[in-house]
């Protein structure tokens, strides 16, 4: 039986970062324009949080039953492992996209902006299609295209939406930089999971590039923001804060590039996570000074 702190390790709090990171971009770019909101970015906040833990848990009820978790490397997996019964994860899972929709709707009552509701519904059954149903979007190397939407571009330009009522140039360089950044955080998880990936039969994007282009496709996720971020400077000097993140980026790509595997990829899973988090902040606080 799964205890609390399989339950904890199974909603991977390690990729919340991915969540949070957009939000402070977005709500950054509201503040460059004043018009930063409380209320709007703390909803907009739980609600990507409990779309990420909703994505966790639905991917693993979904490869646990499909039998693709098998023999992966990384954390707990609580379908796969026979911690928790396949139906009790499925409706963890739902319940993390129900409060996500609760939020959703709370966020569009303080906004005014109704017509988000269409776009919070599409980002839930973007989080369950993922690996669910019979044909799921990242079996077939789409997952980074559902990564870069959701958790880049509808994330911070919502964020900043909601509260400015319009969308700014700073917020969509800043989108598609955390974007891209997202999409490295799935892109080194999935080349960690090639071998057993390509057993199972799941194509992911690592899969389709191949070991090589997959590693080199993880240091454009990684670098190319960065510089994004500097192209923020053309409306706030402030925006140059994410420069401190030049180091920390070489040392993330340095060792996929140079072939880490397996369990030596765990760390840059982690450290990839962080450097999300650390972009959001930084170019958060960049955009609102």
């Amino acid at each position: 039986m799964a205890t609390t702190s399989d339950w904890v390790a199974g909603a991977r709090p390690r990729t919340l970062p991915a969540a949070a990171a957009p939000v402070l971009i977005g709500s950054g770019a509201a503040a460059q324009v004043d018009a930063f909101a409380w209320l709007p970015a703390v909803l907009a906040l739980g609600v990507a949080l409990a779309l990420q833990v909703g994505v966790n848990y639905a991917n693993d009820y979904s490869d646990g039953v499909r039998g693709t978790d098998v023999d992966r490397v990384g954390p707990m997996r609580l379908t796969a492992s026979g911690a928790a019964r396949p139906g009790r994860v499925r409706a963890a899972a739902f319940a993390s996209l129900g409060v996500a929709g609760v939020l959703g709707l709370a966020l569009c009552a303080v906004s005014g902006h109704w017509w988000l509701i269409a776009v919070g519904a599409l980002a839930m059954l973007a989080a369950w299609f993922y690996t669910g149903g019979r044909r799921p979007y990242g079996y077939a190397g789409l997952g980074e295209v559902g990564v870069f939407l959701f958790f880049g571009l509808v994330a911070t330009l919502g964020t900043t939406y909601t509260q400015a009522d319009r969308v700014t140039w700073p917020a969509v360089l800043g989108a598609v930089g955390v974007g891209l950044v997202a999409c490295a955080l799935l892109m080194v998880n999935n080349v960690r999971d090639i071998p057993t990936d390509v057993v199972a039969g799941k194509r992911t994007l690592a899969v389709r590039l191949g070991d090589h282009r997959a590693r080199r496709a993880y240091a454009a996720g990684i670098l190319l923001p960065v510089a994004l971020g500097v192209a923020c400077a053309a409306w706030t000097p402030w925006a140059l804060l994410v420069t401190v993140l030049l180091l920390p980026a070489v040392l993330l790509v340095t060792p996929v590039v140079a072939g880490a595997q397996g369990r030596a990829l765990v760390p840059v899973l982690a450290g990839t996570g962080m450097f999300e988090l650390a972009y959001g902040v930084l170019l958060g606080a960049g955009l609102a000074l």
